[in-house]
């Protein structure tokens, strides 16, 4: 009798969970993006918290891996440093073919610097340099950087558009579509956990249509670097700036998509943040050869509010 009791409880409570599941993510799919933007502000924290965290240092490790394309792996170290709208991201590895990579914003203008062995760009670092949208609009971190322009949303101008719920992983996302103020060939959208309104992905896309005597500047600007290990650079086949009929005529529709996954929430400083970051990057050259790269980030220590050196977001001459 007890047995069947305890069964009737489970299968009641388990039965509750399920219902409420459904209803919250009910309740999120009829929701306007402006309310899902204030729900997921006071996820990260109360407006005071989030006013006295105007820098934030994030330092941890990084794990590199070549999923499609190539073979390798690499570890290292990474930090991310903000202050307002300024950032400075970096990933350092111990190769020398393939140093990591070094993005800086600050607040104007950015640069990503050239980690491979002939002085290059990664395809990655490359596309950031050109989808400047990436760096400009705060977008890139997440809410580990200040300048997560849901922080601040009407200086930014930017407008957001409800896309629906959405599956990531397997899971309910409710996706709002970002298009910046000044207008962009990128294509933007921000995942968020329907129960926690946690913002758990970003994902980017391009896609470059060939035509008539112009080659893709990610492709043309890139070299090819000849190695396994680290991010090989879009190359046309062997011609590389090339822009003729020949190259163009090889050339069919071409792809990018960045995505940027959050994890593993820690509360500290009365502030909600992942600790696990992992950028994943692929591409589908209109050659038809594909790459896909990851790099995952695990935080050691977040410090919030702290204050940063100004000389992180300076320009390298």
């Amino acid at each position: 009798m007890k047995t069947c009791r305890f069964r009737f409880a489970f299968f009641a409570v388990s039965g509750l969970i399920l219902f409420l599941n459904q209803a919250l993510v009910g309740f999120a799919a009829d929701m306007k993006p402006d309310d899902v933007v204030a729900k997921h502000l006071e996820s990260v924290g109360t407006d005071q918290a989030r006013a006295a965290a105007k820098s934030r240092v994030m330092e941890g490790t990084v794990d590199y891996r070549i999923l499609v394309g190539g073979a390798g792996y690499l570890d290292g170290k990474s930090v991310l440093v903000s202050q307002d709208d300024k950032l400075q991201f970096m990933m350092k590895l111990n190769n020398n073919l393939y140093k990591g990579e070094q993005f800086i914003y600050d607040g104007t203008n950015y640069q990503v610097t050239r980690t491979t062995a002939n002085q290059g760009r990664s395809a990655f670092g490359e596309f950031v340099q050109v989808q400047d949208v990436v760096l400009r609009e705060g977008l890139f971190g997440g809410t580990l950087s200040t300048a997560w322009p849901l922080y601040d949303l009407k200086d930014r101008k930017a407008k957001l558009t409800y896309a629906g719920m959405k599956k990531i992983d397997g899971n309910d996302a409710i996706e709002l579509r970002y298009a910046p103020k000044k207008s962009s060939s990128v294509d933007i959208s921000l995942f968020f956990d329907p129960q926690t309104f946690r913002h758990i992905e970003t994902v980017y896309t391009v896609r470059v249509r060939a035509q008539l005597g112009h080659v893709d500047p990610q492709i043309a600007n890139a070299q090819p670097t000849g190695v396994d290990i680290g991010p090989t650079p879009p190359s046309t086949g062997g011609v590389v700036g090339v822009t003729n009929e020949t190259a163009t005529a090889s050339q069919q529709e071409t792809r990018y998509r960045l995505e940027e996954h959050f994890g593993d929430f820690k509360t500290a400083d009365g502030l909600t943040l992942p600790n696990k970051y992992t950028i994943h990057f692929s591409q589908e050259l209109g050659s038809g050869r594909t790459s896909v790269s990851e790099w995952t980030i695990t935080a050691n220590q977040v410090i919030n509010g702290n204050g940063v050196d100004p000389h992180n977001f300076q320009l390298n001459k």
